[in-house]
């Protein structure tokens, strides 16, 4: 299976008419399903109007974080957040994120980012106007800031929405739902808020029903009868030897916490202001607070396809299953559940004389070529000089010379082209972005505006699992060798 992907105007934000169809559904669904009885009785319950609960797009913010609270991706978060990192070709993580906001009809979102946000930033602000969203949607940025009361930066997802809270209270939306930005799933938020509200729940949260995560590491969500949460517990870490208390973590009700919450609107507002004030951290202090003051948490069970993307080993396995034909794998050529993001109208890749297979190849790619002296590049073609593709991922505007091979592996492309040793020469350096000629790349993620040259072998040769050389450009993680954004790998090196 080989993809070429293309930016197409069906896949670009041009969604007003989809949202108002979308939108007018909703309310029909809502009219059906809820009776003018169905109130929130519960005391720690604010008091709503006695109507028909409003439909999403009226009635819930999305809060999008785009940083991860204690990262494991990096390197690919030394220049760049958690949600901004490229996947599978043409996207960014925080686009799977936002585009089931949109798809759900949930078209209230705040970006909360601070840890080197300036690509996330600017993905966003081009990606997701406000005009694209119809009527009064918009995806607001909100990044962290200082000021004459809070002189520090964000200590944690608490710490950022109270902060936040005189930007966020703008519009009197009934709940807030609490989404991470580099997860990778699938999930009509409707549901959630409908399981949310028919439950009379103070909070709901998301939890993954899927065995595939049925880690110690993962579960820390005990739900008893009706779906309702009775105990939360911290992951001590993952060892060799499970302790007993891990053992019997692992049956059946319990469940690893997905970060999603759906929280009522004046509830936050208390449990922030009010009941923790200094609380730094949603997940591990707000919300089993809560419990513990007896408010109704509830658990929603999601079977899907989820990847939280916590190390550089989930993030490569995520990019790896999307050049499979599974259904465990993120589907992202879904029709009624399209995957958005930026529109950058690049030319389509050139592909001359290279063998590809089970592959995905993103916009503006040219592969199998060779510099010239007299020309930017030079498509060439001839037997036995052919580039080889396999079971890999290739970004925007990569280059591929002749004769090398790219196995198991996700390479991000290039912000710019430039293919010539002319073009090098002139930024100080005489290897050109891209893959150079003959060179063999295996098992590998190779950032983005990487300049590997002629004859390199990156094929962790002694079957390291963790170590390398960042100041070389490199470092060897669960097997998997990492290329440092914008390094430099001179010609015939061997790693």
């Amino acid at each position: 299976m080989v993809v070429l992907q293309l930016s197409h105007p069906s896949c670009s934000l041009n969604f007003r008419s989809k949202l108002t169809c979308s939108r007018r559904r909703f309310f029909l669904k809502f009219q059906s399903n809820f009776p003018p009885t169905s109130l929130i009785t519960n005391s720690h319950q604010p008091d709503y109007p006695t109507s028909l609960s409003p439909p999403a797009n009226q009635s819930v913010a999305a809060i999008v974080f785009g940083d991860a609270p204690h990262s494991r991706l990096y390197p690919l978060t030394k220049r760049r957040s958690d949600g901004a990192i490229p996947i599978a070709g043409n996207y960014r993580l925080i686009d799977g994120v936002v585009s089931n906001c949109i798809n759900s009809d949930i078209t209230k979102i705040y970006a909360l980012t601070q840890n080197n946000s300036t690509s996330l930033n600017s993905h966003i602000s081009r990606a997701y106007s406000g005009a694209c969203l119809a009527n009064d949607g918009f995806v607001e940025m909100i990044a962290a800031y200082q000021s004459v009361d809070d002189k520090g930066w964000f200590q944690g997802t608490a710490d950022a929405v109270r902060r936040c809270l005189w930007v966020l209270e703008e519009y009197p939306v009934v709940e807030f739902l609490v989404l991470p930005g580099h997860h990778l799933y699938k999930m009509d938020y409707q549901k959630l808020i409908e399981a949310h509200r028919e439950n009379n729940a103070d909070i709901t949260l998301a939890v993954s029903g899927s065995m595939r995560y049925k880690d110690p590491c993962y579960l820390n969500v005990r739900v008893g009868r009706e779906n309702q949460v009775v105990e939360f517990r911290e992951c001590q870490g993952k060892t060799d030897i499970q302790s007993k208390d891990e053992k019997s973590m692992m049956v059946n009700d319990n469940f690893p916490s997905m970060g999603i919450y759906v929280i009522n609107r004046v509830l936050m507002i208390k449990l922030l202001r009010q009941y923790f004030p200094k609380a730094n951290h949603l997940r591990s202090d707000v919300i089993p607070g809560a419990l513990s003051l007896g408010m109704k948490v509830q658990a929603y069970k999601f079977d899907g396809y989820w990847e939280d993307m916590r190390s550089i080993e989930s993030f490569y396995h995520a990019n790896m299953e999307s050049t499979r034909t599974t259904n465990m794998a993120y589907n992202f050529y879904d029709r009624d559940f399209p995957l958005y993001t930026l529109p950058r109208y690049l030319p389509p890749t050139i592909v001359t004389d290279a063998a590809i297979k089970n592959s995905i190849i993103g916009d503006g790619c040219i592969l199998s070529v060779i510099s010239s002296k007299n020309v930017i590049h030079q498509i060439l073609i001839f037997y036995n000089q052919n580039c080889s593709i396999k079971n890999s991922i290739l970004g925007l505007r990569t280059r591929v010379g002749d004769r090398a091979i790219i196995e198991d592996s996700v390479i991000m492309g290039s912000d710019i082209y430039q293919s010539s040793i002319a073009d090098s020469k002139a930024t100080g350096l005489t290897i050109p972005i891209g893959i150079g000629e003959g060179s063999h790349i295996r098992k590998a993620i190779v950032d983005k505006n990487s300049r590997i040259g002629k004859n390199v072998m990156i094929v962790n040769k002694d079957n390291v699992e963790e170590g390398g050389n960042e100041v070389n450009g490199y470092i060897i993680t669960a097997g998997i060798v990492v290329i440092l954004k914008g390094a430099v790998i001179e010609d015939g090196t061997i790693l």
